[in-house]
């Protein structure tokens, strides 16, 4: 059948709608008179200056790097850390260098500075953009006040596999919801809502697939055809620029055979003369040096030619500008264009940081808005929202006031490190709350809490395990607290297994046959295995890596103070044999066919999964019109109602499937979702509106169209329930 398709905007369909002609990576706008300056500061550099406004130095060397700020060699820093340090430097920058240009100070803020929030998949199971863009706030605030004006981050990739480390920095496996969030954390970051220091600037990373690295092994290869690009990959950095996000990150990785880096389709074509991208483009750490060892460039002299004509406008670290730009640029092999088109990217982010007018932080900042007492209740809230309650069986949780002993068991209940999780920023072990600080802090009056740590992270003893046994036998409830510690996520810490290690799940077995009710809580900073305890244990709580009020929130949900609202930004598989399992996977052509000798096909909790104290029952779903055209929208309503007597939040979520295309389309899409607050026996009517955006995708001439056909709608608590009705989209010549 011949499907004739609604061609809708060339060649991408631009997923957020706040995205023009002022904030196309350039969150300021051009201004006349800025461009002025930046012209007859750019007539006056020679080409060793320029080159330097294109370094960015990650390892300071005082012993070195201070003659050549002076000579105007470097343009950036990385890492530098405390507002005197970093004032110390601009002096001599902008008192001391023959132009005065101003050092653009970078860090890696990824869930926090010194106010630690959940790891940011954790902030994602909140599915709450207002409270992301106040946390990215915050970080910013704070790291502001120590003089740093370039936050290197979001990370907004998308990825598939749990065994990456770096999904705890992201927002999971959609990309519908990890776009709404890229664009709340780069608006949040680029608040700026002060007016005495120069201001701050995001910097999504990495462009681009880095989170489809094969076997989910960090830098490693990524092969993907463009459509899947264009529909999965890109849409959160689309998101992020149309914030007004005015850099950009390069990824390590190689992409269909061409390291990003040097991938002038990525960074050229695509980003700058197809998204009109304005900003900077900035490598990785290194990433233009490690071309070599890519294969892609055959000395440092042509990764640093590849790169700059790929469109790489600042070199992170490795020097590969510094050392040989200066040469190609006098021997003709590059022009000097190059430069200049880079230097005014780089010149124009420091002037709409406002770098020129006050490069300078005031030091006495630090001691009032670090750990401000309003950043650490935010904190609070944000991690009682990032809980996910997994299992609720026999409604153990919330603890009952009348339990009067209380055991808290486990190598992470009393680990700091841990709950702060990878990519920490400044925060510090004695900021955080631990999880039996917390519940000792939160328990009734006459509770006794009982501890027993049971075992280390990775080993344990016989003679542990059986004392803390002892003292779950003693006890009503026994809260065990397991998972991973700080350093088994994050870069470069990849897993083969998704279980708990081996010496913890002996202590919960051994804890389980005391016949003690159990509550499992999970400290994680990636989806695990947990098949046996969803199996044996009563109730389990994933409450991630929630940074420096880990202990508060936990406690707050144990006890019912909150009810756990969270709901999953990725697949939980039964196993690592699974991957890559996700909930919006193509059909097949023998679906019933789908299957393994060994174990079941269906996910342990999918996608969107995650239950309150409270019950939520959906029902009258109404679709405004069966109709539409490609042109039209359609409203989708459904009623939620509090069946059960405790307040709660839900997620309402709504997928979509287009069910016959030209391409073939996955079987469930996230297109729109809503968190409400209803109090016991509240009802409320939930309204979505899908539109041309929402229902068309990239057909094989990289176009995005919406295909006339029928379209199945469902509405509910997750990806796997909730219910469904029916629409069609109609071509205009009918």
């Amino acid at each position: 059948m011949l499907i004739t398709a609604k061609v809708l905007r060339h060649k991408y369909a631009e997923r957020r709608q706040d995205m023009d002609s002022t904030n196309r990576g350039n969150a300021a706008g051009k201004h006349p008179e800025t461009e002025e300056k930046i012209k007859s500061l750019l007539m006056q550099m020679t080409l060793s200056e320029k080159i330097g406004q294109m370094t960015q130095i990650g390892r300071f060397n005082p012993d070195s790097d201070l003659s050549s700020i002076r000579e105007g060699k470097v343009g950036s820093l990385l890492g530098v850390i405390g507002a005197e340090k970093v004032n110390e430097l601009q002096r001599i920058a902008v008192e001391q260098s023959r132009l005065g240009i101003p050092l653009l100070i970078a860090a890696d803020v990824i869930h926090g500075y010194r106010s630690i929030f959940p790891i940011p998949l954790a902030e994602a199971s909140s599915w709450n953009m207002a409270l992301i863009e106040e946390t990215s706030a915050i970080a910013a605030r704070e790291a502001s006040a120590e003089g740093i004006q370039w936050i290197l981050a979001p990370m907004v990739d998308i990825t598939h596999d749990p065994r990456w480390g770096r999904i705890a920095e992201g927002a999971g496996e959609d990309p519908f919801l990890g776009s709404d969030i890229a664009h709340a954390r780069v608006k949040g970051i680029q608040r700026n809502d002060w007016s005495n220091r120069p201001h701050m600037m995001a910097c999504p990373k990495h462009f681009a697939g880095y989170g489809f690295a094969e076997a989910g092994r960090d830098y490693n290869t990524v092969d993907m055809s463009i459509r899947r690009l264009r529909e999965i990959c890109f849409p959160p950095f689309k998101a992020a620029l149309g914030a007004g996000a005015g850099s950009i990150m390069v990824a390590f990785n190689e992409l269909n055979g061409v390291p990003c880096s040097s991938n002038r389709w990525l960074l050229k074509e695509v980003l700058q003369q197809e998204w009109g991208f304005e900003g900077v483009v900035v490598s990785d750490w290194n990433s233009i040096g490690e071309l070599v060892q890519h294969g892609n460039a055959d000395s440092e002299a042509a990764a640093a030619r590849l790169a700059i004509q790929s469109g790489v406008h600042m070199d992170m670290e490795s020097q590969a500008y510094g050392n040989h730009l200066l040469e190609l640029v006098r021997q003709g092999t590059i022009s000097e264009a190059l430069l200049d088109d880079a230097v005014t990217r780089i010149l124009r982010m420091k002037f709409q940081l406002g770098l020129f007018d006050q490069p300078y932080t005031d030091p006495a900042l630090e001691s009032t808005i670090l750990l401000a007492p309003c950043h650490v209740q935010t904190a609070r809230e944000m991690a009682c929202q990032s809980i996910v309650l997994l299992k609720n069986e026999g409604n153990v949780l919330p603890l009952k006031p009348t339990v009067r002993k209380l055991a808290v068991i486990g190598p992470l209940a009393d680990d700091r490190e841990a709950l702060l999780g990878c990519w920490r920023g400044q925060g510090r072990n004695s900021d955080v709350v631990t999880v039996v600080d917390g519940i000792r802090s939160s328990a009734t009056s006459g509770m006794e809490i009982m501890y027993a740590k049971g075992s280390d992270v990775t080993e344990g003893t016989d003679k542990e395990r059986i004392e803390a046994a002892a003292v779950a036998s003693e006890c009503e409830v026994a809260i065990v607290v397991l998972g991973e510690s700080a350093n088994m996520s994050g870069e470069n810490n990849n897993r083969t297994s998704l279980e708990i290690p081996s010496c913890q799940m002996a202590l919960l077995k051994a804890i389980h046959e005391t016949g003690t009710p159990v509550v499992l809580v999970l400290v994680n900073g990636r989806p695990l295995s947990v098949e046996w305890a969803q199996l044996h244990v009563p109730a389990i709580v994933e409450t991630w890596q929630l940074g420096i009020q880990s202990g508060m929130a936990t406690a707050d949900v144990l006890f019912g103070h909150y009810n756990p609202s969270g709901k999953l930004p990725v697949t939980f598989p039964r196993n690592a044999g699974q991957i890559p399992i996700y909930y919006n996977a193509k059909r097949t052509g023998r679906p019933e066919l789908k299957q393994y000798v060994d174990d079941q096909v269906d996910p342990l909790y999918p996608f969107g999964y995650g239950l309150s104290y409270t019950t939520f029952e959906y029902s009258d779903l109404v679709l405004n019109k069966s109709k539409i055209t490609a042109e039209e929208s359609i409203k989708v309503q459904v009623r939620i109602l509090n069946a059960g007597n405790m307040d709660g939040e839900e997620v309402v979520q709504l997928y979509i499937c287009d069910e016959f295309a030209s391409i073939t389309r996955p079987v469930k899409e996230l297109k729109g979702y809503q968190k409400i607050m209803l109090r016991a026996g509240e009802m409320q009517t939930v309204e979505f509106e899908l539109a041309a955006e929402h229902l068309g995708f990239v057909n094989s001439e990289e176009q995005f169209v919406v295909e006339p056909g029928s379209f199945r709608v469902w509405v509910g608590p997750s990806s796997a329930d909730g219910l469904e009705g029916q629409f069609e989209v109609i071509s205009t010549k009918e």
